[in-house]
C-alpha cells in the first residue's frame, strides 16, 4: 500500500514526496479513507503511529475541494501548546502546495500576535481549549462555519480537567459536521464524551 493508493490529490502527494513519505503506517491507511468519505471516526492511536498525517490529510483535502477559502472550516483542539504546534507544523508541511492556511493558538503567551493572524483569515485551526474559548467570548473567532471537527489526545485532555471546556465548545458546533475522536486509551469517561461529539 502506498499513498497514491488512498485517493490523496496531487497537491499533498507531492509534498509527502518531499517530507520522504511513501508508505503509509496502518492508522494512515485505515483512517485516511474513512475520512476522505466524510464519515466520523474514533481512533485509538499512540503518540508516534502517524496520527497527525492520518487526521490533517483528508481535512486538507476535502477543504482544498470546497474551494472556501479564508473562514475557519476546520478545528483541531488539542490539550497542550507542544501538541498545537505538532499539529500546525504538520499541517503546514503537508498543506504546502495547496495554497490553505492554518493557524495555531495556546495561552501562556499574549494573544495579540494570534489575533492579528486570526483577523488575517485561516482555514484551519489549531487550539488548545482555554485560549479558544477566551477568543470565542471575544468575539474574535466563530465556529459557524466548522466542517471538520477534531479532538485529539482525548484521554490526556480530560486527564488535565479539560472537560468542562471541551464540553461547551462542542456545544458551539454546527451540529452538522465531520467529527474526529483520537485517544490513545479509552476509558468509559472517554466513550461516553465520543458518543457525545460522534453523534
Amino acid at each position: 500500500m502506498k499513498f497514491t493508493d488512498l485517493g490523496i490529490i496531487e497537491p499533498i502527494l507531492k509534498a509527502l514526496h518531499l517530507e520522504g513519505y511513501t508508505q503509509p503506517t496502518p492508522i494512515q491507511e485505515k483512517a485516511i479513507p474513512i475520512l476522505l468519505e466524510k464519515r466520523n471516526l474514533l481512533g485509538v492511536a499512540q503518540t508516534g503511529t502517524g496520527k497527525k498525517a492520518a487526521l490533517t490529510i483528508p481535512i486538507l483535502q476535502q477543504i482544498f475541494d470546497d474551494k472556501g477559502r479564508r473562514k475557519i472550516q476546520a478545528l483541531i483542539v488539542t490539550p497542550t501548546r507542544e501538541l498545537a504546534i505538532q499539529i500546525s507544523d504538520s499541517i503546514t508541511a503537508y498543506g504546502k502546495f495547496t495554497g490553505l492556511k492554518n493557524t495555531v493558538i495556546f495561552g501562556g503567551v499574549k494573544q495579540g500576535g494570534q489575533t492579528d493572524a486570526l483577523r488575517r483569515g485561516t482555514d484551519i485551526l489549531v487550539a488548545t481549549p482555554g485560549r479558544l474559548l477566551d477568543l470565542i467570548s471575544q468575539g474574535f473567532i466563530s465556529l459557524r462555519d466548522i466542517n471538520y471537527f477534531v479532538l485529539d489526545e482525548a484521554d490526556q485532555m480530560l486527564d488535565m480537567g479539560f472537560i468542562h471546556d471541551i464540553k461547551k465548545i462542542i456545544a458551539k458546533l454546527p451540529s452538522k459536521r465531520q467529527s474526529l475522536f483520537f485517544s490513545a486509551t479509552m476509558p468509559q469517561t472517554i466513550v461516553e464524551l465520543s458518543g457525545n461529539i460522534l453523534g
